[in-house]
């Protein structure tokens, strides 16, 4: 199943076509009387009597081939607002093989000066589905035309709203695939295709890896026949050579804890624990389709953590990118291994504004926050505060956590410089971002967010099905709109 959104004057059939108004908040239709016959003005009018108005979204079906659905717009909408109201016509239209519906732009009356281009975007954002390996896929179309001469998104607001869905869309595709498929050696692959968006993209492989140091994100890996990688996406859109603004994502490809083997229960879902890095990957997208007047660059590293005769086992002592040495306590706390290396390059070599990076780094903050907000961890205030903003106008919400000193002492170790677990008990998360805030090496600004309980859904969310939710692109890219462009 898919959806079209079409921009045009194209006239609605009287008879079969289904019609897509906007009322107020009541319900009341005089303002629609133009769209309507008198027929069906009177027969939705008679309906209303009956009907629950606290609802936002009214179908009355006036035969089997045609329906008009009434919209009503509250008082003061929030983009997000208005966006789940997309969400929830999308999940609210039946339609057969082929449907088409006619939303009329001029119905719409609000002071919103965009009310329509995030009415379609959250409409676009739930119609998402993997269906990739399904041998019988659903080919129903729906045709959405916009038609109408005032209130249509312009054209540069469905090129960003675009580039938004497209980045997300990859994101959420990227997690929903399986490990035999996506696995570092085909990630990498599909990475090195993003030049095609005007990325500048840079891989490297275990060889250059080694030369490097990097012998945290390397031991991760090495239990796996697949290569490890780290790759780098970089976009220039400032006009001029300004410091880039920095994302970095734990990209593992596959979890099965290595010696620290995880559960057989669930672990078929730790496909999922790269979605850091497919965040960073959607959002870099998204800035190079929209061409956003920035600098940035995406840093990704990319591992499977596999049990064989060459993984790495627990009391490994692993020297890190940063010269700093790791002993490895606990081999399923890996994900922190991987950024270690990965944040300590990027600061060095890029120098950034900023560092936020992401990843499905702990159990421990799903227990803190569930599935409802991600967890925040950060050595700037004035990062923070932007991090969380933009998460509230886009609905994919942050909660700043503590770091301090005193959880230092937790993950020290008496064999080398730290170690990458607490087994003293308590504050996993906590400690788990403390670790990676010592590989911070220049105090540059720097952000943690820890996105285990928001990058996969079991049951859905207001914009998105079950499964993988792309969280993190949009909140990232308001946050760079708002703040750095």
């Amino acid at each position: 199943m898919s959806v079209k959104i079409n921009y045009s004057n194209k006239s609605a059939s009287k008879n079969s076509s289904n019609l897509v108004l906007f009322s107020d908040e009541k319900f009341n239709l005089n303002s629609l009387k133009k769209f309507l016959s008198d027929s069906e003005f009177s027969y939705i009018n008679d309906l209303l009597k009956t009907s629950d108005l606290k609802k936002n979204l009214l179908v009355f079906e006036l035969n089997s081939n045609k329906k008009i659905v009434i919209i009503s717009i509250k008082n003061n909408h929030k983009n997000s607002d208005i966006e789940n109201l997309g969400a929830e016509f999308f999940g609210r239209i039946n339609y057969g093989k082929n449907s088409e519906y006619f939303i009329f732009s001029d119905s719409v009356k609000t002071k919103h000066d965009n009310f329509l281009g995030h009415f379609l975007h959250g409409l676009k954002l739930k119609s998402y589905e993997f269906n990739k390996y399904k041998t019988k896929k659903d080919t129903r179309l729906i045709n959405i035309n916009v038609t109408g001469n005032k209130n249509k998104p312009s054209e540069k607001s469905q090129l960003k709203f675009k580039a938004l869905e497209e980045g997300t869309f990859y994101a959420r595709d990227l997690v929903s695939e399986p490990g035999n498929i996506l696995h570092p050696d085909e990630y990498a692959k599909r990475l090195n295709s993003l030049k095609k968006d005007g990325l500048k993209v840079n891989i490297y492989d275990e060889k250059k890896l080694k030369k490097l140091g990097m012998h945290a994100l390397l031991g991760v890996g090495q239990g796996s026949i697949r290569g490890s990688y780290l790759v780098t996406m970089e976009w220039n859109g400032a006009k001029n050579n300004s410091k880039p603004l920095a994302f970095v994502g734990k990209g593992v490809c596959f979890d099965t804890g290595g010696y620290s083997l995880k559960p057989a229960k669930f672990m078929e879902d730790m496909t999922y624990d790269m979605a850091g890095s497919a965040t960073v990957v959607g959002l870099m997208k998204s800035l190079a389709l929209r061409k956003a007047k920035v600098n940035a660059v995406g840093v990704v590293g990319l591992v499977e953590n596999m049990v064989s005769g060459n993984a790495q086992r627990p009391g490994d002592i692993v020297k890190s990118y940063s010269g700093k040495t790791i002993e490895v306590l606990n081999t399923d706390a890996e994900g922190r291994l991987v950024l270690a290396d990965a944040l300590t390059f990027t600061e060095k070599k890029f120098k950034p504004k900023f560092i936020v990076d992401l990843a499905t780094l702990t159990g421990a903050i799903i227990v803190c926050l569930g599935s409802e907000y991600a967890g925040l961890f950060s050595n700037d205030d004035k990062l923070s505060e932007q991090i969380y903003n933009a998460g509230k106008k886009v609905e994919e919400k942050v909660w700043r956590m503590p770091l301090h000193k005193n959880y230092d002492k937790l993950m020290n170790s008496k064999n080398a410089d730290m170690q990458n677990i607490n087994y003293t008990g308590g504050a996993g998360s906590t400690t788990a971002a403390q670790f990676l805030q010592r590989f911070i090496l220049n105090k540059t600004p720097w952000a943690h967010l820890d996105i285990a309980g928001m990058a996969f859904s079991k049951y859905g969310g207001a914009l998105n099905s079950s499964g993988a939710t792309g969280f993190g692109v949009r909140l990232l890219n308001q946050l760079v709109e708002e703040n750095y462009e």
